[in-house]
């Protein structure tokens, strides 16, 4: 699977601040954008436009399209809101040789077609697309570009004009002054330029941003996400970073920013277009959910051995062993994830694991173990807290695997080892099949841990996948029940609680989560136990509280933290486990390893939230204020 999601900002009304609130500002911002460009094709627009909609999960706040004809002709669209706003505005027939788009979502400050991408030059010379942040944005605003009216209030309209500046003050060709410019820039990018003097040329260059070329014949593209053009190429070249890119509509040139020349052989993109539609599904997130028992059977068929065991690579295996303490560090629901596999890991192969929020990792790392082995959790494997986390992590020689639904993104580059998810393109913003798989491949790793230790399996691991697999299917094929109950319970309100303990807890977290970011109700998550100590006190008649039970051992607690929310007049849905059923539970889900039950119980509360989210007439794909990966810290 090629899937380099990229998550990008801008700088969006800070032109008149500078030193620390700058500083502070820019922490705040996160724009999540996706690039496409395309030279040499027949259909300029209409490739540029596909590949922008399959990158609208990135950002939805406006969209931009550049077109340039070889005799010099250009036009220039820019829209707030869908692609589909922007289809409507362009005409797909006008001659072009050379087009760049770029999709945008603002999570802080306008989104406005002056602020949307493209960005061009004062003269019109050069127009730019950009994902990433410019740190310096404003000194070289202020050492190179006082002369310059500027339109829009982004840090790539700075770069764009620096290109210029540098093209007339040193007498440069556009390469070289893109060259030029590259070298001032401090920060993240992912550029696409196109110069009005070169229409026969397209430009790129990256740094820490994700950026592919793609390959095809008579033709060459640039864009974010194999995702983005795969209906038009599978071979695509991976770009690193300080690399800059000359492209034509029949070559692909590579060199380092410093004007090495560079050679890489093109992949095989392992993504089939038809996996990137919703098909007869009115939303991705439920076609996701759908896909998982698949994706578990995928995770077992691809890592059985040769006698049909499941095993992961020894090396892998024998760096772990010689450690004596893994930590995990992800984000979000991948840092959910991590959780239930800390318990399969401490529990199957008895080797002691952390985990850890990435984002307070990289700044404030803890005292760590003598031989330490760290696993990064990333769906997309961009994730820039986990990736400057790891960037710590290499500079003290520490060895890490990346658990990662992307072959060949960055965390997989960066670290010492890659476990792949095999769970497919995953669209919606809200993730569903890639916590699962990450689970269950923790889950292969810890019995291939304990297997290599010589430890009693309490159970087959391979097997009981197989059944987890088919207990998903069971929940999934009873929506209505799930679907009955939000309704009757979820949609008035603006606050609800999950509550669990120990795994249960664990997935109450990722429910609270799934609810609250694409249904916007206030939803948190509690260890069932720690109620009395305080929390309780938010419980207020009418309060809508669901309770997981699958495991005995804490069972009989938690129905007893029921009832206290119940005498507070709370409304309580609970979703129990077949052995820990009793009567009135509202959602039975099948009884599978109590290890393996939260893969099966969160399912339930993934239909949750998607209910809860369409029944409030929202968008359950594209929640406001998110985007699909975070690659910005």
């Amino acid at each position: 699977m090629t899937k380099l999601i990229a998550r990008t900002r801008n700088i969006i009304e800070i032109t008149k601040v500078g030193g620390a609130e700058r500083d502070l500002l820019l922490k705040e911002l996160n724009i999540m954008c996706g690039i496409v460009g395309c030279i040499g094709h027949g259909k300029i627009q209409t490739v540029v436009l596909n590949g922008l909609e399959k990158l609208e999960y990135r950002g939805y706040d406006s969209a931009g399209l550049f077109i340039m004809d070889e005799d010099g002709s250009t036009q220039l669209v820019k829209r707030v809101g869908r692609i589909q706003n922007l289809r409507d505005a362009v005409d797909e027939e006008i001659p072009a040789f050379a087009g760049i788009g770029h999709t945008r979502w603002a999570t802080h400050g306008p989104a406005t077609e002056n602020n949307a991408h493209p960005h061009q030059s004062q003269s019109g010379r050069f127009t730019l697309v950009h994902n990433g942040v410019i740190e310096n944005y404003d000194e070289l605003k202020k050492e190179f570009l006082s002369h310059v009216d500027f339109k829009s209030q982004t840090d790539t309209e700075v770069a764009v004009n620096l290109v210029e500046y540098f093209a007339n003050k040193e007498n440069l060709s556009g390469k070289e002054a893109f060259r030029r410019a590259l070298q001032e820039i401090r920060g993240s990018f992912a550029f696409g330029l196109l110069d009005s003097e070169k229409p026969g040329v397209l430009y790129a260059a990256k740094h820490k941003s994700p950026l592919l070329v793609g390959v095809g014949e008579g033709f060459n593209v640039i864009c974010s996400d194999a995702m983005a053009t795969i209906a038009e190429t599978d071979r695509y070249i991976e770009i690193k970073d300080e690399e800059l890119i000359t492209l034509t509509e029949e070559t692909v040139e590579i060199e380092t920013i410093e004007g090495e020349p560079v050679e890489r052989v093109p992949f095989v993109a392992e993504l089939d277009a038809d996996d990137l539609e919703k098909g007869a599904y009115a939303h991705y997130m439920l076609k996701e959910m759908d896909e998982q028992p698949a994706v578990l059977r995928k995770i077992i068929q691809n890592y059985q051995d040769e006698n049909g065991q499941l095993q992961v690579d020894k090396e892998i295996q024998d760096s772990i062993l010689a450690s004596d303490r893994i930590y995990v560090i992800a984000c979000g629901t991948s840092y959910h994830a991590g959780w239930v596999g800390k318990a399969l890991v401490e529990q199957l192969a008895g080797i002691p694991v952390e985990v850890h929020l990435a984002s307070e990792f990289a700044y404030h790392q803890p005292l760590l173990s003598q031989k330490p082995f760290f696993i990064f959790l990333s769906q997309s494997g961009e994730t820039a807290d986990s990736r400057q986390a790891l960037v710590k992590v290499n500079e003290q020689n520490f060895p890490s695997l990346t658990i990662t639904n992307v072959k060949g993104s960055t965390l997989s580059r960066e670290a010492s080892y890659t476990l792949l998810l095999h769970a497919g393109p995953e669209i919606a913003v809200a993730s569903t099949k890639a916590y699962t798989a990450q689970i269950a491949v923790m889950a292969v790793l810890a019995d291939a841990l304990r297997a290599s230790k010589g430890l009693e399996a309490p159970f087959d691991m391979k097997h009981e996948l197989g059944v987890v697999a088919a207990s998903i299917e069971s929940v999934l094929s009873d929506k209505q029940v799930v679907q009955d109950l939000v309704k009757e319970r979820l949609l008035e309100t603006r606050n609800a609680f999950y509550i669990g303990r120990h795994l249960d807890y664990y997935v109450a977290m990722e429910a609270a989560l799934k609810l609250k970011e694409i249904s916007y109700v206030q939803t948190e998550s509690f260890a069932a136990g720690e109620l009395k100590h305080g929390t309780i006190a938010l419980i207020e008649e009418g309060t809508p509280v669901i309770a997981l039970l699958s495991e005995p051992v804490v069972a009989s607690h938690t129905r007893g933290n029921i009832q206290e929310v119940k005498a507070r007049g709370a409304v309580v849905t609970t979703i129990a486990m077949e052995g820990v059923e009793q009567e009135g539970d509202d959602i039975i889900v099948p009884a599978v390893p109590i290890l393996l039950a939260p893969i099966v119980s969160v399912v339930v509360t993934q239909l949750i939230a998607y209910y809860t989210s369409l029944g409030k007439g929202l968008d359950v794909d594209k929640p406001r204020n998110l985007a699909k990966s975070v690659t910005v810290e």
